[in-house]
């Protein structure tokens, strides 16, 4: 008998990630909201390190794994964001009536979803706009605008000071700075030796998609902010030589994973033996040379022994193969079909938060209250994608919200005041990394950490009127969540087909010319590499949301059906363009039986597209086999 199965959008809400405790990001947590409010309350100035405290609370929430270089931009970026978004909001809380205000929340809404489209780092940027700025219009404290946005780019630059200046697990190999850079390639290698180890296996498929998650990981650490545009250090730039070259061994490890046929256990142990080199940031040592009989197992040979020669040399071939975005590509992310949808769910939940908390406020249904920010700043959280499917994120906030409520409440009946509160304020910042595991488990330490905070300030105990803001904000992101809007919908996973469909068609197209003989060498092959990176991680992305979509409620999982077929083909159909650019390599021209998975590649994919009616570029132009 087979156990009976939870739904989609139950189960979603019941799973939690996991792995071990990041004690690095715990102890930085401690250090950075607790100790800002403390000295704010001793120099008498609480007010400021509330706002302070609140931007270190939203900048931990970012803080996750990473390169301390890419920690500045992932954590930087929405906190100068979120200040302006504060200035703005407590701007027009002083001087706009309720309806000009709501107006113009709902304006920052639309801008604030549509550039969340551009990836993760706006994504954050554009809720902490958001968050602030209700904060700035619904939070009433004595200090000016500008005095509160420099509180809250000094709170959230203290964690970033924090991240930058404490040390992780790993950081004292070598040199301190690129702790975070030398595991995640590190990370690359091992991932190319479990694919070898899994080639002929049922396990072959999902341990390519680890590797493609390994390699977007090392290539976002590498190319973090830095004040030159190249490496500037030895050390810098044997990371990215490193980096360099396991391209061509994920190339090799591709192709013997579509063949299919298994390779011996050798294999597995050059890319093993490399790993263990960037890590402990030593020399190679010798290499085991694994078979050389077919075209895939030569191809890794001679990346094992470009490899060798990278890490002894360590200052050639350092291209991190990537590509500047254009201002063309952010404009069609922001105005695509999925950033307008997006757009516009956003100011629909925040506007009428916004309007639905003033309405409150000004009817006394808060009593001693003067914050209405709960209500519009909960919407914003609750109607982010990346946070879950919409029911999923609106149970997960609620259980949590009452769950926070209730321990905060019995926290402030039996605390000291403030020092009491300020030491919850200190340990809920240090379990806010482990919480970010479970979305009711965050929220649940967030409203703890905030209700602290703000009766740290001055406001009465919250807990039963924060419970009641929240249901109504679950209320009102179900009702717009569910709202038919202008276009089609599940903008947002036809927006990411799109862009896997034109990478994957470019990736072909330049493999097809090198077959032609109109591109060779290797410039050719450095794009090549740089094409096959953004085909896999746009599909890497697609792949993220039509799960997320896929556990939505059945009204609005059923408009993004037959998305998951797509994406599969094209997947196969990047494998198979990954294994013709290794056997060109080889002989220089690609087999009829070659061209023939192609086609049908092709075929299989036009079929899929028209029955969802999925907008793509033309294939590329495949010649027929035989």
């Amino acid at each position: 008998m087979r156990r009976p199965q939870l739904p989609p959008w139950i189960a979603h809400a019941l799973r939690a990630q996991r792995g071990p405790v990041p004690w690095s990001a715990v102890a930085r947590g401690a250090l950075a909201a607790g100790p800002l409010l403390l000295v704010a309350v001793v120099v008498g100035r609480t007010s400021l390190g509330v706002v302070a405290a609140i931007a270190a609370m939203l900048a931990g929430i970012n803080d996750r794994p990473g390169s301390r270089r890419g920690s500045v931009r992932r954590l930087g970026v929405p906190a100068v964001v979120g200040a302006a978004g504060l200035f703005v909001g407590t701007v027009a809380g002083d001087r706009l009536g309720a309806v000009a205000l709501t107006v113009l929340l709902a304006g920052l809404g639309l801008f604030a979803g549509g550039i969340s489209a551009v990836g993760p780092v706006a994504s954050a940027a554009g809720t902490q706009l958001l968050v602030a700025a209700a904060i700035g219009a619904g939070m009433p404290l004595p200090e000016s605008g500008w005095e509160r946005a420099l509180a809250y780019i000094g709170g959230a630059l203290w964690l970033v000071l924090l991240r930058l200046v404490l040390p992780t697990p790993g950081s004292l190999v070598g040199d301190f700075r690129f702790d975070g850079e030398r595991d995640a390639v590190a990370g690359v290698y091992d991932a190319v030796a479990e694919l070898l180890d899994a080639v002929g296996t049922d396990r072959a498929t999902a341990r390519r998609a680890a590797l493609t998650a390994a390699l977007d990981h090392a290539q976002d650490a590498l190319t973090g902010p830095r004040l030159r545009r190249y490496a500037s250090s030895s050390a810098e730039r044997r990371l990215h030589a490193q980096y360099a070259a396991a391209l061509p061994l994920g190339e090799a490890a591709t192709a013997l994973a579509w063949a299919g046929e298994p390779v011996p256990a050798r294999a597995s142990e050059g890319p093993r033996r490399l790993a263990a080199a960037v890590r402990g940031n030593t020399h190679t040592g010798p290499l085991p040379a694994p078979s050389r009989s077919t075209p895939a197992l030569r191809a890794l040979d001679d990346a094992l022994l470009h490899a060798a020669e990278a890490f002894d040399r360590g200052w050639e071939n350092r291209d991190l193969h990537t590509r500047r975005r254009t201002a063309g590509d952010l404009v069609r992310s922001v105005f695509g079909a999925g950033g307008r949808e997006y757009g516009l769910r956003v100011a629909l939940c925040f506007g009428a938060g916004a309007a639905i908390a003033q309405g409150l406020y000004r009817a006394q249904w808060y009593g001693q209250h003067e914050h209405w920010y709960w209500l519009p700043a909960t919407a914003v959280f609750l109607v982010k994608p990346d946070l879950g499917p919409l029911v999923s994120r609106v149970l997960c906030r609620a259980a949590g919200t009452v769950l926070g409520a209730l321990l905060f409440a019995g926290f402030a009946a039996v605390l000291p005041r403030p020092e009491g509160l300020i030491a919850v304020v200190a340990l809920s910042g240090a379990l806010i990394p482990v919480a970010t595991r479970h979305f009711a488990a965050q929220t649940a330490v967030v409203t703890v950490l905030v209700l602290a905070l703000v009766m740290v300030g001055g406001e009465p105990q919250a807990s039963v009127s924060r419970i009641g803001e929240t249901l109504l904000a679950c209320a009102i992101v179900l009702v717009v969540g569910h709202l038919p809007m202008p276009g089609q919908r599940g903008g947002g996973v036809r927006a990411r087909l799109g862009a896997a469909g034109r990478a994957a068609y470019a990736y072909l197209g330049h493999v097809l010319s090198e077959s032609g003989g109109a591109q060779h060498g290797a410039d050719a092959r450095a794009l090549r590499w740089t094409l096959r990176r953004e085909a896999y991680r746009a599909l890497a992305e697609s792949r993220t949301a039509i799960a997320l979509a896929a556990a939505e409620l059945p009204a609005l999982a059923r408009h993004t059906e037959g998305a998951d077929d797509v994406v599969a083909t094209l997947e196969r159909l990047v494998d198979t363009t990954t294994a013709c650019a290794v056997h060109l390599d080889d002989s220089g021209r690609l087999t009829p039986w070659h061209l023939a998975q192609l086609n049908e590649l092709l075929d299989e994919l036009a079929e899929e597209r028209d029955q969802i009616g999925l907008r793509m570029p033309d294939a590329p132009d495949v010649p027929l086999a035989g």
